[in-house]
């Protein structure tokens, strides 16, 4: 994925609660040997403000490794926080956004939290946090429903558009 870029990238990847961003990030950092991190996971592991996250993706950005990140990116203001963190560093940043349908997503949050009730409250707390992209942010916007194989041509697609 890197080819001759002198650039690093960092890939932002979010999207609603149980919309597949977890699958596709992991796979695809998997897929072309790239670090992944679930922002959402060091923030409760290590019960970190977004100050203390901010700390973190900055010595990640030292790193000048190419990396894709998921979890706590949800309004515009904390992906916009991280991509100046990673553009400072010599970062290319790229949103990708992936959208599901709404039955889908209840289904895998029925199916994550067991009952309605806790599956409704987790998709409520979550979607009131979510902003959608910007147009200035230009999202790669992927189908959660589509195969890994589907979605990775698109990314790279979207990727190679951005040069």
């Amino acid at each position: 994925m890197e080819g001759n870029r002198s650039k690093p990238r960092v890939l932002l990847v979010f999207g609603a609660p149980c919309s597949g961003k977890t699958t596709f990030a992991e796979k695809f950092a998997k897929k072309f040997n790239l670090t992944y991190y679930n922002l959402e996971e060091i923030a409760n592991t290590e019960n970190l403000l977004q100050a203390g996250l901010l700390d973190i993706l900055t010595l990640i950005a030292r790193t000048h490794a190419t990396v894709v990140l998921e979890g706590c990116i949800d309004t515009e203001k904390d992906r916009a926080e991280i991509r100046n963190i990673f553009r400072a560093a010599g970062y290319e940043p790229s949103l990708i956004w992936i959208q599901t349908d709404l039955n889908t997503i209840k289904l895998r949050l029925r199916s994550r939290f067991k009952t309605v009730s806790a599956a409704k409250q987790a998709y409520e707390d979550a979607i009131n946090r979510l902003e959608a992209p910007s147009e200035v942010e230009a999202p790669i916007i992927l189908s959660g429903k589509h195969t890994f194989e589907t979605q990775t041509k698109h990314v790279l697609a979207g990727l190679a558009d951005v040069n």
